[in-house]
């Protein structure tokens, strides 16, 4: 959001913007009088933030996901969207059993879960629903006591199951259950999160897909309606949604919906050690079968070998390395799994039709809000 809001200052106007980053604003909103401030955009509003601006002449611009207040201008995520593109992203993925983990007090939250059940339904599914009241000031938002809750209500789903949780915190809670009880994620609960927080998704074991809303245009156009209502237009009765980008995949949900668990076990081990050089012999005997009989499942489950899997993975490794960080070839090929940069390359081309560094120079940029589909413009 900040970055919108800094790329529109930039390309229209010269504003001296000051960040709140310790939320003097929301906790003590009487500081908005300590200085002639010509207009806020807002993260958190309070109804005595709006207060305190209506009564100073100061034009307000919330930018949080909260219903209206009267007669201030609001740019939010579109929740329902977000919700549909969740269900999208398991249906593409195979699964037929859905779940939502969200809390009934918040309206984003419900918004996001109408989203997801309604696209499940047009595709003729139904949803597993766990909801609960939002924490209170009185106690932490992850509560270790949910935990026993949470994992009993994974163990009750039917497998492989596709989990969207009405945001990341919730996901990383979803996914200490599932640890808790012993499943495997995603073999068993793909888990997806909502907003593409950075910390929580990359810290998360495995790393947790994530639908992304559109921050930057969110905070760009706080920034056009704030010129607007300087320059006299009037918002007022704005409630503007903005579209999400998409959905960033990572481990958590990267994975097709098997219900057979020696394909499942496999596909695990390969996505933990394909780029170690690992042997489709070693995949056998970790997933206790026979070399036949994974053969004969992977084409069955995947339309492909255990063999061609394992280079699936070291090529989306190649894909990020290339995309992310500015390692030489011979960096990326040990960091894939390959003892030789020239098979690297000549693997990587046969892939994709694109050398590693045609490839670099096209998709190079650390972009951390890639997805699925192509961006908003």
């Amino acid at each position: 959001m900040l970055r919108g809001i800094a790329h529109y200052e930039r390309t229209h106007q010269l504003w001296a913007g000051f960040h709140d980053d310790q939320a003097r604003a929301m906790t003590d909103p009487s500081w908005l009088r300590d200085k002639p401030w010509d207009g806020v955009i807002s993260r958190h509003t309070t109804p005595a933030m709006a207060a305190i601006c209506a009564e100073q002449g100061i034009p307000l611009v919330d930018l949080d996901d909260s219903p209206v207040i009267p007669g201030v201008p609001k740019i939010r995520p579109d929740n329902v969207a977000l919700g549909h593109l969740g269900a999208e992203h398991f249906l593409e993925r195979g699964h037929r059993h859905f779940a939502f983990a969200g809390f009934s007090s918040e309206v984003w939250s419900c918004e996001r879960r109408a989203g997801f059940t309604e696209a499940l339904g047009l595709a003729g599914h139904t949803c597993d629903l766990l909801e609960m009241k939002y924490p209170g000031d009185d106690r932490p938002v992850w509560d270790p006591g949910q935990l026993e809750l949470l994992a009993a209500w994974l163990k009750r789903l039917p497998k492989p199951v596709g989990v969207l949780a009405c945001m990341d915190l919730r996901a990383q809670q979803i996914m200490a259950a599932a640890l808790e009880a012993e499943l495997l994620v995603p073999d068993e609960v793909a888990i997806l999160g909502i907003n593409n927080d950075p910390t929580r998704c990359e810290l998360c074991y495995p790393s947790l897909s994530s639908v992304a809303p559109n921050t930057f245009q969110s905070g760009y156009r706080a920034a056009e309606v704030l010129a607007g209502l300087l320059a006299g237009q009037d918002h007022a009765g704005l409630d503007e949604r903005v579209e999400p980008i998409g959905v960033v995949t990572r481990r958590s949900t990267d994975v097709l919906a098997i219900s057979d668990r020696t394909v499942a076990t496999a596909l695990g081990f390969i996505r933990e050690r394909a780029c170690q050089a690992i042997t489709v012999d070693e995949v056998v005997r970790h997933a206790h079968t026979s070399r036949s009989q994974l053969e004969r499942k992977f084409r069955d489950h995947l339309g492909r070998t255990p063999q061609a899997e394992i280079r699936r993975v070291q090529v989306a490794k190649i894909r990020q390395l290339l995309q992310e960080t500015d390692f030489p070839l011979k960096k990326i090929a040990e960091l894939a799994g390959f003892e030789h940069v020239e098979y690297m390359c000549v693997l990587f081309k046969r892939m994709t039709g694109s050398s590693p560094g045609a490839y670099r120079k096209l998709n190079h940029g650390g972009n951390s809000q890639s997805a699925d589909r192509p961006k908003a413009r």
